[in-house]
């Protein structure tokens, strides 16, 4: 009779047969070459991404520089933008500045000129209606010449008027009966009388005048007459244009 234990343990149970000779298989398989297009499929399946092994200098590596701080780089450029608002700031103020004087020097020049023609009317007017009356007088009645004439003189002229009238023409006047008549020429068509600016600013004004005055008195025999260029100057007063200097030419 065979032993049975010596049986097993010779062949073995076929589970046990089984895995050895799935063991040897896959020994074999292990050993055995792969197929380039499998390897390449299978390292793709396995391998997400490539990986690059790089070999170490000789010296080592080398340590990188440290990056660059640029942490006050805004504060450097917030200054300079800044600075440059001021002088844009500044420059723009100047350019108004400037604008405003010569809008000022502009509308002064033009009341200036307004006031100067305004003031051309004025004086002319002025000159015609005192030149007769400071020019002419009459014996019978010189005080209320001399006042007459005053009340259209201002300044230093007005004194010196009176001193002149009161010491020299009033007695010659009394003497001799003299009486003077001034009146401004004007042409023989009966056109604008002959006067006109010299020169002229919103308070003063020279006015040049053609007067004709007809002089009678106890030592002519007959009327004279005398044909004569005048120049007044009048100046601006509270109470009008006055006035104040007559020179004969």
């Amino acid at each position: 009779m065979a032993n049975p234990t010596s049986r097993t343990r010779g062949t073995g149970s076929p589970a046990r047969r089984t895995m050895t000779a799935a063991a040897r298989a896959a020994a074999k398989r292990a050993g055995r070459p792969a197929r380039p297009e499998r390897a390449a499929r299978r390292e793709e399946e396995a391998v997400p991404g490539r990986t690059l092994l790089v070999e170490p200098p000789a010296n080592g590596w080398e340590d990188p520089p440290e990056p660059e701080s640029f942490d006050d780089e805004p504060e450097e450029s917030a200054p300079s933008r800044g600075a440059g608002r001021s002088v844009l700031t500044a420059a723009l103020g100047l350019l108004l500045v400037a604008a405003l004087a010569v809008a000022a020097v502009l509308g002064w020049q033009y009341r200036q000129g307004r006031q100067a023609e305004q003031a051309r009317g004025e004086a002319l007017a002025a000159a015609r209606r005192a030149a007769p009356v400071v020019l002419s007088y009459d014996y019978r009645h010189l005080d209320r010449d001399f006042a007459r004439a005053r009340a259209l003189l201002t300044g230093h002229f007005r004194d010196q008027y009176g001193r002149t009238t009161k010491t020299v023409v009033a007695p010659t006047a009394t003497k001799y009966h003299g009486v003077v008549t001034a009146t401004v020429a004007t042409p023989s068509d009966g056109g604008t009388p002959a006067a006109s600016v010299v020169s002229a600013t919103p308070d003063r004004a020279v006015v040049l005048l053609f007067v004709n005055q007809v002089t009678r008195s106890t030592q002519v025999p007959a009327p004279r007459l005398d044909l004569n260029r005048v120049r007044l100057t009048l100046t601006r007063t509270s109470d009008g244009w006055k006035v104040s200097g007559v020179d004969a030419l």
